[in-house]
């Protein structure tokens, strides 16, 4: 069987059926649910503190959900525009860019407190143009993660390698980046529950160890634990809004503008975009219509 990879690049393989396809399977959820908790776990974030995380082929936004989870704030890069419309869709709570990993960043130094990816980094390694270039697509998209993150920090990445050559070109392209770490491979006598994570780090930490066999039932029990406390925090968020009146947006809106109106400041005919008026100038209420707060769909 083909990967996905082989067949076609990203944002042609992910179209809008096989996004949704993607995001409705519910062996998909909880797989990408395992690999994103291990994958925080190796992020080492400090604990009950919330962080900014960069989550690079965020697609429909699985893995953010557990990072909203966590109380962490995020920022999801993916390449296939599909996918970022699933994601709109699911409303989730991160900002979305569409952009191609391999073109590198642009974000400023220092702006993240991690990073994390699952099963995206193996796309670099194929050459989907006469123009691309594994090597140089690596580094570039290497050297400006380094870059974008703080000090100290980590990156972990779940990938799946089709070789050890694969593994050798995404591990030096890294170090020569700038980037401290190395391999962390769970279960690795196991052929179905074997994971590899490429775990980077920015400044001078300890490479963690990866799982084996030996700790299969405490892990389980484990993960059992992280997913209760999660129910349990959000079962409390939900009793703590029960009772109150929910608003929507509509009705926000219009009770916004109702407020300004009572403070002096009509509606006009003509209202001029925000980029064309004054700091602190006055800027008038526009008038109610059957537009005000309608739902505009985004397109990338």
């Amino acid at each position: 069987m083909s990967r996905p990879e082989e067949i076609a690049p990203p944002e042609v393989f992910y179209g809008d059926t096989e996004a949704k396809k993607y995001t409705g399977n519910t062996r998909v959820q909880a797989i990408q649910a395992q690999m994103t908790e291990r994958a925080l776990e190796l992020l080492a974030l400090p604990p009950d503190e919330a962080a900014f995380v960069l989550d690079i082929g965020c697609g429909s936004g699985l893995s953010g959900e557990l990072l909203d989870e966590d109380g962490h704030y995020w920022v999801g890069v993916d390449v296939a525009p599909s996918m970022l419309e699933v994601a709109l869709e699911r409303e989730v709570e991160g900002d979305l860019f569409l952009q191609d990993i391999g073109q590198g960043f642009g974000f400023r130094p220092g702006t993240f407190d991690g990073a994390i990816s699952i099963s995206v980094i193996q796309w670099l390694l194929n050459a989907d143009s006469s123009s691309h270039s594994p090597p140089q697509r690596l580094t570039r998209f290497f050297t400006t993660l380094h870059s974008a993150l703080k000090n100290p920090s980590r990156a972990v990445f779940q990938f799946y390698p089709s070789s050890d050559d694969q593994v050798q070109l995404i591990t030096s392209c890294a170090q020569r980046a700038g980037f401290g770490g190395g391999l962390v491979v769970d279960y690795p006598n196991s052929k179905k529950a074997r994971k590899m994570y490429l775990c980077l780090m920015v400044g001078n930490q300890e490479v963690p160890k990866g799982l084996d066999g030996a700790d299969a039932a405490t892990d389980a029990s484990r993960a059992d634990e992280v997913r209760n406390e999660r129910r349990r925090r959000k079962e409390g968020g939900q009793k703590a809004r029960k009772g109150k009146k929910e608003i929507k947006a509509k009705e926000w809106i219009l009770k916004k503008k109702e407020l300004y109106r009572t403070r002096g400041k009509e509606g006009s005919v003509h209202k001029l975009p925000c980029w064309q008026t004054r700091p602190g100038a006055d800027r008038s209420v526009p008038r109610d219509s059957k537009y005000t707060a309608r739902k505009r769909r985004v397109q990338f």
